[in-house]
């Protein structure tokens, strides 16, 4: 499966400038800076996580920078940006579960082959080197360890890869308020069914040692203040 729909629109900029995204020049030079996706892999992982502490959130490029948080869909944004800036395509990629949350990453190529960036608090969900011959492969590298609190493997189907070049970028970039259509748009974006029906009954239950594993989380959350 190829980046289907993804940089065929006429006028779609191969490198982001600063005037079109709308940063400012400090935050144009901290994302032009990951100039590899390995770096912008780091640069996500040293950002806390997103605990939604006062309500769910889908925060932009510019109030991830600011308020030094993110989960994966923002993450993922960063990291698109980035890929843009340093003229490469700002590809999101959406997995989606069944009684779970979904997982969005970024997505780039290297040669014919796929990879991806992704925003994750635990050992799973996490970075993967472009080996992937098509979005199948990679989407498929994350089936076995995608699992909810019951401990069932979730992961259903995988979308095309979406180019946030089709979207204004004041709504992803630099929108002070919430980024809810990228979401949507991905909701809406074209899914490929990973696994059948007569299959997800054959799956597995997560084991005892994989459940232990998954309890490791690279952030942890704030502790609620005690009441006076």
């Amino acid at each position: 499966m190829t980046a289907r729909g993804a940089g065929r629109g006429k006028g779609l900029a191969r490198r982001a400038g600063r005037e079109l995204l709308g940063l400012s020049s400090g935050e144009y030079r901290t994302l032009a800076r990951l100039n590899t996706p390995e770096k912008i892999q780091a640069f996500v992982d040293s950002i806390p996580q997103n605990f939604e502490i006062g309500g769910i959130t889908c925060l932009s490029v510019r109030e991830v920078l600011r308020q030094r948080r993110a989960l994966c869909i923002e993450g993922a944004m960063v990291a698109a940006c980035a890929l843009w800036i340093n003229g490469e395509p700002p590809w999101l990629f959406d997995l989606k579960a069944e009684h779970d949350f979904d997982h969005v990453v970024a997505v780039f190529r290297r040669g014919n082959c796929w990879g991806a960036v992704s925003k994750t608090n635990s050992p799973i969900l996490r970075w993967r080197d472009p080996v992937y011959r098509n979005l199948r492969e990679l989407a498929m590298s994350y089936f076995h360890e995608y699992t909810n609190r019951r401990h069932q493997k979730t992961l259903r189907s995988y979308s095309v890869a979406f180019d946030l070049r089709r979207m204004d970028p004041a709504l992803w970039v630099t929108n002070s308020k919430q980024c809810w259509e990228v979401g949507w748009a991905l909701e809406a974006a074209r899914h490929y069914p990973l696994v059948a029906r007569r299959q997800q009954k054959l799956l597995r239950l997560k084991d005892g040692i994989e459940r232990e594993a998954q309890k490791l989380k690279m952030y942890k959350p704030p502790q609620a203040k005690p009441r006076r």
